[in-house]
């Protein structure tokens, strides 16, 4: 198991109190099998999450997926991607430091972020690009579409041996009101609640 930040540690140890419900563990265990599929045959899972612009959703879950799986001790290598490239959104990127992630800004126009989760092991480089940017797997990988925008409108992706809809609501609708932060917070838990359940389940 990783030996995460302290505030860290202490975010994920409530985010494992999150109830989730019988309908989505249903969603994640689509995930959980095709985990369990490709670590049979000792292949490293490959797993894209991808959003309309890899700027929210799609980032919230590789950080987290990969966090939840270095907690666990499962090798995987999670990214993400978009249909459009913007930026990764500094509302996210904020929600995660108050999580308790390290972050580093490299760059000001699609900044560069180095996200470590702690003091051991290699950031997470997070920012905004296409789902076939060559920093992604060419190789086969499971994209998971986290947005129903980017699952509706991209129907063909090169390299995906399958495709795994677990969509989130956007945290967007939430930007410049008084309820911003605890929407970004609450989407961030959710999604690490979720990932820490698919990584549990895998050891189980």
């Amino acid at each position: 198991m990783s030996e995460l930040f302290s505030k860290l540690h202490t975010t994920l140890s409530k985010a494992l109190l999150v109830p989730i419900n019988h309908d989505r563990k249903k969603v994640l265990e689509i995930l959980i099998h095709y985990i369990k599929n490709k670590q049979a045959p000792m292949q490293k899972p490959l797993l894209n999450f991808i959003c309309t612009h890899n700027s929210r959703r799609s980032q919230f879950s590789q950080i987290w997926a990969q966090t939840a799986a270095a907690y666990y001790g499962v090798d995987v290598v999670c990214f993400s991607g978009g249909v459009e490239v913007t930026a990764f959104n500094e509302r996210a990127v904020a929600s995660l430091e108050r999580s308790g992630f390290i972050i580093e800004q490299e760059g000001e126009i699609n900044p560069k972020y180095k996200v470590f989760y702690d003091k051991n092991s290699k950031p997470i480089v997070a920012f905004s690009k296409l789902f076939d940017h060559n920093v992604n797997p060419s190789k086969p990988f499971a994209a998971v579409m986290t947005c129903a925008h980017a699952d509706e409108n991209c129907p063909f992706i090169p390299s995906a041996e399958t495709r795994i809809a677990v969509r989130y609501e956007d945290p967007k609708a939430f930007d410049d009101t008084l309820e911003e932060a605890i929407r970004y917070d609450e989407r961030s838990l959710q999604i690490a609640a979720e990932m820490l359940h698919v990584f549990r389940s895998i050891n189980e």
